[in-house]
Order: C-alpha cells, then structure tokens, then sequence
C-alpha cells in the first residue's frame, strides 16, 4: 500500500519546486487545500524549522525550503 502523503510533505515539495513562492501562490498549487489551511501548516513548517520565510514587497512572504 502506497503512503499517504500529508500536508506538511505537499508543501514542502511545491517549495522546493517553486522556491520562493507567495503563500497565495502556494494555495493555488495545493487545488485540494485552501488558504487557512495552508497558512496553519507553513506556520508550524517555520516554527520548527522546516521552511525559512522571507518578507519581500508589498508585506508577501515568500518560503524557502529550510530542510
């Protein structure tokens, strides 16, 4: 049986795929997540040091991939 991939594994490989992406854009790469649920994952990713993010223009927060 194949493994269920969670939240937390999804967003890390769209980081990786697309580093330094927007939250917005991230939600619209997750089709089955929407944004409060994404943004309650990347900030726990960023609490315990999974994801980096970054301020960039305009108050976005782009996420790197921390490892």
């Amino acid at each position: 049986m194949p493994e269920q991939s969670t939240a937390a594994d999804e967003i890390l490989d769209m980081v990786k795929a697309h580093p330094g992406c927007t939250l917005d854009e991230l939600t619209h790469y997750l089709k089955k997540s929407n944004w409060c649920e994404v943004f309650i994952e990347v900030d726990r990713l960023s609490r315990v040091g999974r994801l980096r993010l970054a301020r960039s223009g305009a108050g976005f927060m782009t996420m790197f991939y921390a490892s």
